[in-house]
C-alpha cells in the first residue's frame, strides 16, 4: 500500500510528491510499475534522493540486525538501519565502524549507494571498501548476492540507488579499546601549512580534517584549524546518547549574514590559547558535532541551502583551491561549516565513487537564488579547469557535462543501472 507524500533532501531546496511504499519486512517490498528509488534518512543534500513523480520506496523500518561475529567484527543488517542504531549496538563491544561520514543519522544502504567517507580516507578509503556482500533487489523482482570484485557490486557502490534496491549488507567493523579519541587541535594560516600539516600526519593519525574560516582574506586567506585524532586506550566503551536540542522554526534570513559568519568564525579560530591544544574526546562531538542538534538544516531558513563539494587533484597545485578561497571570501557568501581534508590513493571498487587523490572542500551556502548560483558558475570553472570534480551526494545543480567529466566510468556504470530506477538527479543528468 502506497501513501502520496511531500519529501525533501536535507538541502530543503525543493520538496516533491511522491508515491511512498514503506515496507516492514524484506519478503514485504515491491517494485512498482514507472520509475522507483529508495529513500532512506534523506540526508543527501541535493536531488540524488528525490523522485518526482514516481515511487519512493522507504527503507527506515528496514532496521534489523541479521547476525554479529563477535570475533570477527562482521555485521550483517537489513539495508535500512541507521549507522547511528550500529554504534549504539557495536562500541559497548569493542568495535566501529570502519569510515564514517559527518552525520550517522544515515542508512547502512545509503551509505553504500553514496559511498560515504570519514576523516580517515587516507587510511581506510570509502565506506564500499569495507563491504564485502550485500543482496541487490532489481526491478524484475530477482534478488541476487554480489561480492567484491562482482561487476554489480561495484556498480552498486557509490551507485546511488539506481541499480536496485540493496535488503541487505554485511559491514566490516574495527576493533578499538574506548569510545574516546587523542585529539590534536592546530591553528594554521594557508593552505601550504594546512598541507605540511596534513603530510606529516598520514602515517601517525587515523583521523585527520581541517575547520576553515571561509570568509578570511588577505593574509588570513586560507586559516583554520587542524584537526586529528587517534583512538584512545584509556575511557569506557560508551556509546553515544541521543540528541537532545532541536531547530523547531526556519530562522529568518537575516540570522545568516556575513557578520554574524564572520563573527562566529573569528571566535571559532580563537576559541582556544596558543597554537595546539590536545584533549581526550568522545567520538560523537569528534565524529558527528552537529548531530548533537536536531534539524540543523533549518537554521538557513525556508528557502534551504546548498552544499558544495569538490576535490582538486594534488597534481593540480594549490592555486585553484587558493582561487575557489578567494572567490569564496570576496563572495560573502558560505557560513560556519567549511571543512578541507585530503583524500587519500586508496580506491574505492565504485564505478562513480567521488574520493579520488587531492584536497577537498566542502561547505554550506544559504539559498540567495542567482547571487549563489552566479557563485557556483564561478567556482565550477576553476575546479573544471583543475580536472577536479563534484559530490553527487551533496549536488542540485550539476551540468550533465561536468558528471560526465567528473565520472570517467559513467558509461560503464550505465549498462548496470535499473531502467526502472530513476531519481531527480539522474534525470537532470540525461538532459
Amino acid at each position: 500500500m502506497s501513501t502520496k507524500r511531500e519529501m525533501h533532501s536535507w538541502g530543503r531546496l525543493q520538496s516533491v510528491t511522491s508515491c511512498v511504499n514503506s515496507p516492514a519486512w524484506l519478503d514485504r517490498i515491491t517494485i512498482p510499475k514507472g520509475q522507483s528509488l529508495a529513500y532512506g534518512l534523506g540526508r543527501s543534500y541535493g536531488d540524488s534522493c528525490l523522485l518526482s513523480g514516481g515511487s519512493m520506496i522507504e527503507t527506515r523500518f528496514l532496521d534489523r540486525l541479521i547476525s554479529f561475529d563477535h570475533e570477527t567484527g562482521l555485521l550483517k543488517a537489513e539495508a535500512g538501519i541507521s549507522l547511528d542504531a550500529i554504534l549504539r549496538f557495536c562500541v559497548p563491544l569493542g568495535w566501529f565502524l570502519p569510515t564514517t561520514p559527518g552525520t550517522r543519522q544515515v542508512t547502512l544502504g545509503g551509505a553504500i549507494a553514496n559511498d560515504v567517507h570519514g576523516k580517515n580516507h587516507h587510511r581506510a578509503g570509502c565506506f564500499g571498501n569495507h563491504v564485502p556482500r550485500f543482496e541487490l533487489m532489481r526491478s524484475d523482482g530477482s534478488r541476487t548476492v554480489h561480492s567484491v570484485g562482482d561487476e554489480l557490486h561495484a556498480a552498486t557502490i557509490g551507485g546511488l540507488g539506481l541499480t536496485g534496491i540493496i535488503t541487505w549488507a554485511e559491514l566490516q567493523l574495527v576493533p578499538i579499546k574506548s569510545a574516546n579519541l587523542d585529539v590534536e587541535l592546530i591553528r594554521f594560516k594557508g593552505l601550504d601549512e594546512f598541507l605540511t600539516l596534513s603530510k606529516e600526519s598520514e602515517e601517525t593519525w587515523e583521523h585527520t580534517v581541517a575547520w576553515i574560516d571561509c570568509l578570511a582574506s588577505g593574509s588570513s586567506l586560507g586559516s583554520g584549524i587542524f584537526i586529528r585524532g587517534n583512538w584512545s586506550t584509556s575511557g569506557e566503551l560508551e556509546a553515544h546518547r541521543p540528541s537532545g536540542a532541536s531547530i523547531p522554526i526556519d530562522f529568518p534570513s537575516f540570522a545568516l549574514s556575513r557578520f554574524s559568519i564572520s563573527a562566529f568564525n573569528t571566535l571559532y579560530y580563537r576559541r582556544f590559547l596558543g597554537k595546539r591544544k590536545q584533549l581526550q574526546q568522545h567520538y560523537s562531538p569528534f565524529f558527528h558535532p552537529l548531530d548533537s542538534v536536531q534539524g540543523w538544516s533549518r537554521i538557513y531558513g525556508k528557502r534551504g541551502f546548498y552544499q558544495y563539494q569538490c576535490v582538486i587533484p594534488f597534481e593540480a597545485g594549490a592555486e585553484p583551491m587558493n582561487d575557489l578561497l578567494k572567490r569564496i571570501a570576496g563572495s560573502g557568501q558560505g557560513s560556519f561549516l567549511a571543512v578541507l581534508k585530503t583524500f587519500g590513493d586508496k580506491p574505492s571498487p565504485g564505478l562513480l565513487s567521488f574520493p579520488s587523490p587531492g584536497i577537498t572542500l566542502a561547505l554550506d551556502f544559504a539559498n540567495h537564488g542567482n547571487e549563489t548560483l552566479g557563485l557556483f558558475s564561478d567556482l565550477d570553472a576553476i575546479v573544471r579547469s583543475a580536472k577536479g570534480r563534484f559530490y553527487p551526494a551533496k549536488d542540485a545543480r550539476m551540468s550533465p557535462s561536468d558528471f560526465a567529466h567528473s565520472y570517467p566510468r559513467l558509461d560503464e556504470f550505465r549498462q548496470f543501472a535499473d531502467p526502472a530506477f530513476s531519481s531527480d538527479f539522474w534525470n537532470r543528468m540525461q538532459s
